[in-house]
């Protein structure tokens, strides 16, 4: 067998890979794109001795590269798929009693060993293209470690890939053994075309592929983020290629007899150009490509936990990602990549992809958890754990689904759930249905996990009535799996709701009771959950009163809608999973500054109708007013000069004294405690104008310590009495009490003003006769003994009808200018 292997970069380590297997059974291959991982390390182990009659499973990321890399297998065998070497994935299974090698996608594996932890007749796994850290990828080999800890010491694991921190994923595997194997040694040129912020891409990589069929030889691989950017593109190159050039689009939506169109050589004398999304990045040669263009960026899901939704966002490739493509122009020949960004910004990028685990829908792999006999997957070895508030959010979700119990134990209906290919909330909406809708309910799920069948009208009863018309070959795969799928739930299963096969609205909700959405009108609808979405008014969905949206992406505030159907206002109550709420509602209106009551009905936060009330009583009120205000903000509240006044002289006793026992009197705490202290003394009160002087007034001495509230005037007073018998205001600021007053008003003290008992001296701002400043001071001796006798002797001239004695300390005080004649 292994002198029959064609000869490749690979072929060096294939007896090292074989040896650590046998000795360590864990080992890690790290190899480059072209070196041959995936079909010789396989082909290879088939004659290595301890894998006696057991079987090999080869786990890929994506069922294209699961197809073909199984046909290359099957190739060099001189077989056909399904012998020897066969495969399994989602629609499409060949493999046969005399199958070794069996390939699989990740998701097929996951489930594999779920329903048969002991991996009967498997005597290795290989995780292939580990480096994309998949969530599926990062669980099934968690899986199998604990499986292989557990219940089979005998189980091999081999980790490949082409970028990969092999020495990080030896520690996880139990320190394995590490083998590097060098890649096939084609010179790739990397040229950058930058692309103006204001050119569209579809029209750079256009462009760019135009320039590349002039100048360079053999096919074209173009990376665009999604489907969308590759119909454009297409679209701008259909009319001007060569007639020799085939253009072949390539993406995950497609049946698979199309990506294997664009995968294949392009025939003799002519040329191909593929657009393809990240799908075309690892695991899979297309024959005659000498020529990579990199549009730079990739579509991926982000889930937030917040809302419960993934949104795809469009984002910048990684640099080990860019790595990738550009090797995609080498792997048969010399070869060229075309960037679409300057140079400089490579060293910007991120140098690797963010693992999935971190920034997806954990509910899926917590109810694996789950059937797998654990609380918190966090337990098994991964190399990034699961986030907690993912798992929080995911934990959530599932006990709203009614697939765990409070103890996260199993229900019934996550046991019949978890019996189905799908995830969680389409499984739920198949489980959760009556036996004659159950069908449908799986038609349904079947469409919204296989992009493109049925079209992408965003209306699912549209899309649903043309899959149900289509005669693809893929079409119908999908019709037979979504029986399959509606025959694996009991019969027996209670169904959540009463539900006809052609309420496609209401059997959505099963899954999506959350995002139930109320129409607003051109197009706009609430969800359950408060957030917007945006449907084209083109669509008859538009016009519709009520939506289950099954796919959303975009802003919070108007989001896409995808993927939805209508539901009937009268099936509401049956699919609306407790959400239909009708009560009283008393809130605050901050326009009107005051607080109102209404009768509301409304699904979660989506409000359907409201009728406004007489005017609100109860104790709701009060918690109403507060909480309107501090959403105004302190400044908000109608306080008078006096009311003014009086808190910033409590500021300054709770700054003089400390807490305790003074609380804290900053606006935030003020605004916190609004039911403790204002609200108490104005009771009735419903709005902003409802809170008087007096009531304010009320309130904030109410704040200050029993003690204090009754020295109040004398510790912190409004005014001071000078020795002349006048009373001037103080002024409470945050440097302190300050007191402005003319100097000679003050002649005869030789103890500095003060308050609070005399533990406090107050700011004095001395003035002059025309009230003008002259100096400030928190030392009256001082400055009569310093400073007095330059301010004399600058002012006695200017103002000579009043007294500027020597000693100012020992003459009288005095209002008034000098008698006349002295």
């Amino acid at each position: 067998m292994t002198a029959a292997l064609p000869e490749l970069p690979v072929s060096a380590v294939l007896p090292d890979v074989s040896r650590a297997l046998e000795e360590a059974r864990r080992a890690v291959l790290v190899a480059p794109p072209g070196a041959g991982k995936t079909t010789l390390v396989p082909l290879h182990l088939l004659s290595a001795g301890w894998l006696g009659q057991g079987r090999i499973l080869l786990v890929e990321p994506r069922r294209l590269a699961a197809r073909a890399s199984a046909r290359r297998m099957a190739s060099i065998l001189g077989e056909e798929v399904g012998d020897t070497v066969g495969w399994r994935m989602r629609l499409d299974t060949r493999v046969s009693k005399v199958t070794r090698i069996e390939v699989v996608t990740e998701g097929v594996f996951s489930r594999m060993i779920l329903g048969d932890p002991e991996l009967t007749g498997i005597a290795a796994v290989l995780f292939d293209e580990f480096h994309e850290r998949s969530l599926d990828a990062d669980w099934g080999l968690a899986l199998a470690l604990d499986a292989a800890g557990v219940f089979r010491e005998d189980l091999r694991i081999l980790v490949m890939s082409a970028t990969l921190d092999g020495a990080r994923v030896a520690a996880l595997l139990g320190n394995a053994p590490v083998i590097e194997s060098a890649g096939r040694a084609f010179p790739i040129a990397i040229r950058y075309r930058d692309r103006p912020g204001t050119e569209p891409l579809e029209d750079a990589v256009a462009g760019a592929i135009r320039e590349a069929l002039r100048e360079e030889p053999g096919s074209i691989l173009a990376f665009l983020p999604g489907q969308r950017e590759i119909e454009r593109t297409a679209e701008r190159l259909e009319r001007s290629l060569p007639p020799d050039v085939i253009l072949a689009p390539l993406f995950g939506a497609m049946e698979g007899a199309a990506q294997d169109v664009a995968v294949k050589p392009a025939p003799a004398g002519r040329r191909k150009v593929v657009l393809a999304t990240s799908i075309a990045e690892t695991s899979l040669t297309i024959d005659g490509v000498t020529v990579v263009v990199d549009g730079g960026y990739r579509r991926k899901p982000v889930f937030e936990p917040a809302t419960g939704l993934s949104r795809l966002e469009t984002a910048r490739v990684s640099r080990a990602a860019a790595d990738q493509r550009a090797g995609r122009a080498g792997r048969t020949a010399p070869g060229t990549a075309i960037r679409l960004w300057r140079e400089e910004q490579t060293a910007a990028l991120d140098a690797f992809d963010q693992p999935e685990i971190l920034s997806t829908d954990l509910s899926g792999l917590l109810l694996d958890a789950a059937a797998w006999g654990l609380a918190d997957p966090a337990s098994l070895a991964f190399l990034d754990p699961p986030p907690k508030p993912a798992l929080k959010e995911a934990r959530a979700l599932l006990q709203s689904l009614g697939a765990l119990d409070p103890d996260d134990r199993l229900t019934p209906l996550g046991e019949a759930m978890r019996a189905l290919p799908l995830p969680p909330r389409l499984a739920r909406m198949v489980a959760g249905a009556p036996v004659p809708a159950r069908e449908t309910a799986a038609e349904l799920a079947v469409l919204l996990t296989e992009p493109g069948l049925g079209g992408t009208d965003p209306d699912l009863a549209e899309r649903l009535r043309r899959y149900r018309a289509e005669r693809s070959g893929r079409a119908q795969g999908a019709r037979g799996l979504a029986r399959r799928i509606a025959g694996l739930v009991p019969r027996d299963l209670a169904p959540v709701a009463a539900i006809e096969p052609e309420e496609i609205g209401a059997i959505l909700a099963l899954g999506y009771a959350d995002r139930l959405a109320v129409g607003r009108g051109s197009g706009r609808f609430t969800l359950a959950s408060g957030r917007g979405g945006v449907i084209d008014e083109a669509s008859p969905l538009a016009r519709a009163r009520f939506l289950c949206v099954a796919d959303l992406t975009g802003q919070a505030k108007g989001g896409r809608i995808r993927a939805a159907a209508s539901v009937d206002e009268a099936s509401l109550p049956r699919v609306a999973a407790g959400r239909l709420i009708e009560e009283d509602e008393i809130a605050f209106d901050a326009g009107a500054r005051e607080v109102r009551a209404r009768r509301v009905r409304r699904i979660g936060k989506a409000v359907i109708a409201e009728t406004p009330l007489a005017s609100p009583k109860g104790e709701g009120v009060a918690a109403a007013l507060g909480d309107g205000i501090r959403r105004l903000g302190f400044a908000a509240l109608p306080l008078s000069k006096e009311n003014g006044r009086l808190l910033r002289r409590l500021r300054f006793l709770a700054a003089a004294y400390g807490s305790p026992p003074w609380p804290d009197l900053s606006d935030k705490a003020l605004l916190d405690g609004l039911e403790d202290w204002l609200l108490p003394y104005a009771p009735g009160a419903s709005r902003l104008s409802d809170l008087s002087p007096d009531v304010i007034e009320a309130g904030l001495r109410a704040l200050a310590p029993t003690e204090a509230a009754r020295q109040l005037d004398a510790l912190a007073p409004t005014h001071f009495e000078a020795p002349t018998g006048n009373r001037h205001p103080i002024r409470y600021e945050e440097e302190g009490p300050v007191l402005a007053i003319r100097v000679q008003e003050l002649f005869g003290l030789t103890r500095h003003p003060a308050i609070a008992g005399g533990r406090l001296p107050l700011i004095l701002e001395l003035l002059s006769p025309a009230q003008r400043p002259i100096q400030v001071t928190r030392d009256l001796p001082g400055f009569w003994a310093g400073s007095w006798r330059d301010v004399r002797a600058d002012l006695r001239g200017r103002y000579p009808k009043h007294p500027w004695p020597e000693d100012p300390a020992s003459a009288p005080p005095t209002a008034r200018a000098k008698p006349r004649g002295t």
